[in-house]
């Protein structure tokens, strides 16, 4: 018989935890967002609990509210460009991996392949890229655009994007630097390859100015759930964040998606689906409860209703009673998948508008889960062995404290059962996923060509 399948986790890390009133908190780093010596702690936590990697979002705006108050009383405004804070961690962590948000409609394929890169080798093998193609109109007017490109064109633009990116990373074969001082020789001239690339959005001559990455590329992360996010990331993912509510939901994205992956030409297990979660911990399932209950009464009624509005596509719901359901939404430009999923959950649950903000305030769509350690490990294995997930990126309410709790009481319980490491199984983030080092996709050509020029 061959080992017990063993289920990935990421930590998801903003500063002061999920939960949209997680900076009022009595025990939570209200300063989070900008306090190195916090991260640094919830690296060297996270990397304690043999978490697979930690994972910072991202975007390019101020959240895109653009209700003043809202704003104010959110207090996740401030926080570090997630490359700069990764590489800093970089030095502080061994084994655990890197990921972060980069969007590809607001960046140049050379830069962002230059910096995962450079993540690559300053962390010995362990960088992450979550590609994202932004959700907000903010983001574009910070970027001499008056509108968010359409969805389907920033899809071509990011599957694109990534076939720029990764030919960068190919640009040197993996022996291709010398530096022989006798010889005076730096590097291999046959294992330089300019991508040239000339395409729909793009024109990149080449090559990149490092050499390439320990893992190949950088683990390839993607987030959405729409018909377009799910077609890129089973031609391009490796790892997939996604929301769902449901174990019968978590099942059909799980098989709908593994079967696009092998119709692309690719291994399922070599994408590893791993819903958000969550989770509050207590003592007893009432102990959990009464913190999720002190968390909910820190929420300020502007603050839930601009972020209901904000993952419904911008709806301006400030119009409609509270106490009244949802109204039909239109088509939204902006999360389409995040948007069904509200939809549906409001109309699954008979939700009134407050009730609905009330729900979402937490993992804003993701799945809650409350409970003792026990309970919490229960509901992860549920899903693990029912094929709804390869594993779950974890979304602490509030920091340092939510994390702490998963590391010393849920971590132990799943690796009682067998369902989680006690030691990493490789030094960079490829090895402990379980997923292939990918080949230069240029030397092979070039191997074959040579012998006849």
């Amino acid at each position: 018989m061959g080992e017990k399948k063993q289920l990935k986790l990421g930590a998801f890390l903003p500063g002061p935890g999920h939960h949209v009133a997680a900076w009022r908190h009595p025990n939570a780093q209200a300063d989070g967002g900008l306090n190195f010596q916090h991260y640094q702690r919830l690296a060297q936590t996270a990397e304690r609990g043999k978490f697979d990697m930690i994972f910072l979002a991202d975007n390019v705006a101020v959240w895109g509210w653009s209700e003043t108050e809202a704003l104010n009383r959110l207090g996740q405004i401030a926080h570090f460009e997630p490359l700069t804070l990764l590489s800093a961690l970089s030095v502080v962590t061994q084994r655990i991996g890197l990921a972060a948000t980069v969007s590809t409609t607001y960046n140049e394929p050379y830069h962002l392949a230059r910096k995962f890169a450079s993540l690559d080798h300053l962390s010995g093998g362990r960088a992450g890229w979550n590609l994202v193609t932004s959700a907000t109109e903010a983001e574009a007017k910070n970027f001499n655009q008056e509108k968010h490109m359409e969805h389907t064109t920033r899809y071509g633009r990011a599957k694109e994007f990534v076939d720029v990116v990764t030919s960068l990373w190919d640009s040197w074969e993996d022996s291709a630097f010398l530096r022989d001082k006798e010889l005076g020789i730096y590097f291999h001239p046959d294992k330089l390859h300019i991508p040239n690339h000339k395409g729909e959005h793009f024109s990149v001559r080449g090559p990149l100015n490092i050499a390439r990455p320990p893992q190949g590329y950088p683990v390839i992360i993607q987030a959405g759930s729409s018909e377009d996010g799910k077609h890129l990331a089973a031609q391009t993912a490796e790892v997939i964040f996604t929301a769902q509510q449901t174990l019968e939901e978590a099942q059909a994205f799980y098989s709908d998606v593994k079967e696009r992956v092998v119709k692309s030409g690719r291994r399922a297990e070599h994408v590893k689906i791993m819903p958000g979660v969550f989770p509050v911990i207590g003592k007893t399932e009432q102990e959990a409860k009464e913190k999720y209950d002190q968390l909910q009464e820190l929420i300020h009624p502007t603050v839930g209703l601009a972020l209901l509005s904000g993952l419904v596509g911008g709806v301006d719901l400030s119009s409609y009673p509270l106490d009244e359901p949802l109204p039909n939404l239109p088509e939204t430009n902006l999360h389409k998948s995040r948007l069904k999923l509200v939809a549906d959950l409001a109309q699954r649950e008979n939700l009134t508008i407050r009730q609905l903000y009330l729900a979402i305030a937490g993992a804003r769509g993701h799945r809650t889960i409350l409970g003792t350690a026990q309970q919490i490990a229960d509901q992860l294995s549920e899903w693990f062995v029912n094929d709804g997930a390869d594993g779950f990126n974890i979304m602490p309410p509030y920091l340092p404290d939510g994390l702490d709790e998963f590391v010393e009481l849920v971590i132990p319980e799943l690796q009682r059962r067998g369902l989680f490491r006690t030691e990493y199984e490789g030094q960079t983030l490829r090895e402990n996923l379980g997923l292939p080092r990918p080949e230069n996709k240029f030397s092979k050509v070039a191997h074959e060509e040579r012998p006849y020029m």
